[in-house]
């Protein structure tokens, strides 16, 4: 059953953060820049998941030692959305994405190397076909690579697989879920705001609409995504979660098609079917792993 609740909370997790471009997009066609778009989003997030841990009783006291480790998470967290939005500057997104749910692997190489947890070839095959899968639905045809992307890119391969595994091997795991995804939404605020302070500036938003996806975003494919994720980790644990992730540029790929009339080709329903064939190979039958059990 910790499992089955595993899987079905990386599911909506992967799925709302596939959700990003429904209400980014938007605003960036009406001129709010990147920068601001990461601070708001993070600064409304952490007052929303905030405002919950109130509504729910929570204490926000955590001890030092557990409020550096989840700093140090939201480093690897915050360098990773960073990176994928600089490697844009030198390659084509779609192979960024690509390169980027490399994660899976990573994270099962780390969880067997240094965990000696026991993984099956079902969960080597299900990685592998779910990398193959987002490169039919991301690729974007023959262009000349810049190495300087594909490095930044493969960085943060390693920085997402990283974060995850730390969530559930770090020292942290017994925080509270709410309280955890609090802290790592408050510290991903400050770092933004930081960075936008230092590049573009904070823009003024005066649009309703604007201040309506902003919301949205913070609170979907962020605070919801966030705290499922933290809650899939501590149940079925770091491989499944990150196999599982994969939904997420399925999601955004299906939103582009049906919000921005982005094109949908052969291959693209070619990595849709070896997306699900992943999933399935996960998610039944439901394999058992050693996890944290979630407060």
């Amino acid at each position: 059953m910790k499992s089955i609740k595993g899987i079905i909370f990386a599911l909506i997790s992967s799925g709302t953060f596939g959700l990003i471009p429904l209400f980014s997009i938007p605003m960036m066609r009406n001129g709010v820049g990147v920068p601001t778009i990461l601070f708001y989003r993070f600064l409304l997030s952490a007052v929303i998941m905030g405002i919950i841990c109130l509504i729910s009783g929570k204490k926000f006291n955590i001890s030092k030692k557990e409020a550096g480790i989840s700093f140090v998470l939201t480093l690897f967290y915050a360098s990773t959305a960073l990176g994928l939005f600089i490697s844009y500057l030198y390659i084509p997104s779609g192979v960024a994405t690509t390169i980027h749910f490399l994660y899976p692997v990573v994270v099962t190489l780390i969880m067997t190397i240094f965990f000696k947890e026991k993984k099956t070839v079902k969960a080597f095959i299900a990685a592998g076909l779910s990398l193959v899968g987002v490169g039919f639905l991301t690729w974007s045809g023959d262009t000349m690579l810049n190495p300087k992307g594909i490095l930044i890119v493969l960085a943060i391969v390693v920085t997402y697989a990283l974060y995850i595994v730390g969530i559930n091997k770090s020292g942290v795991e017994k925080v509270d879920s709410r309280i955890l995804t609090f802290y790592i939404l408050l510290f991903s605020a400050f770092i933004f705001g930081a960075f936008a302070f230092s590049t573009t500036g904070i823009d003024k938003i005066t649009g309703a609409s604007d201040w309506i996806n902003l919301l949205l975003l913070a609170f979907i494919p962020t605070v919801i995504s966030n705290l499922t994720l933290v809650l899939a980790i501590k149940y079925a644990g770091s491989t499944i979660t990150s196999i599982l992730g994969s939904m997420e540029p399925l999601v955004a790929v299906i939103v582009g098609v049906v919000f921005f009339k982005e094109d949908f080709s052969f291959w693209g329903i070619i990595g849709l079917v070896i997306i699900i064939v992943s999933v399935m190979l996960v998610v039944v039958p439901v394999g058992r792993s050693k996890t944290v059990p979630a407060k």
